[in-house]
């Protein structure tokens, strides 16, 4: 099976609809690769799961925990982007409230979509990406854009 590398995010105003997306995902979840910004990557740790009468923390010690997104997590998880790191970011986001770091939020959204990788802000579509057949398909390779190429290859004439 390829590694995959799964970013979460969740503004404050959403982190319980996260803790309960995972909950709800949690088998699935466990087999790939987490990484969280600050706080959010601490309530998945400590997230208990009762299965068969057993509770358990199935993600402590499991994910990895970046700096808060504010402190600079948003942006650390921006640069996994960029350097193919990261292949799925889940980012509750809560769309009501201007954040302080918005530029930061706008950034690492501009990242996910040009980057092309999967992305989801709410449950629906985390729910769809999880449960795609694509992402356990070893065959299935992310397509970057010919516009990084091109970019990236410019030539700045005098």
């Amino acid at each position: 099976m390829k590694e995959i590398n799964i970013a979460l995010v969740a503004h404050d105003g959403r982190k319980q609809e996260l803790l309960q997306w995972i909950r709800f995902n949690h088998s699935k979840l466990s087999k790939y690769n987490l990484y969280a910004t600050g706080t959010t990557g601490k309530l998945i740790s400590e997230l208990e799961i009762e299965q068969e009468g057993e509770i358990t923390k199935p993600f402590e010690g499991k994910v990895t925990r970046l700096l808060s997104g504010p402190l600079g997590g948003d942006q650390q998880i921006g640069a996994m982007i960029a350097e193919s790191k990261i292949n799925m970011l889940i980012f509750f986001c809560d769309n009501l409230i201007v954040q302080g770091h918005q530029n930061d939020v706008s950034a690492l959204t501009r990242l996910a979509a040009l980057y092309n990788i999967a992305f989801a802000t709410n449950r629906t579509t985390a729910d769809m990406l999880l449960t795609s057949t694509l992402i356990d398909d070893t065959d299935y390779e992310i397509k970057l854009p010919d516009c990084i190429a091109s970019y990236a290859n410019r030539s700045l004439g005098k």
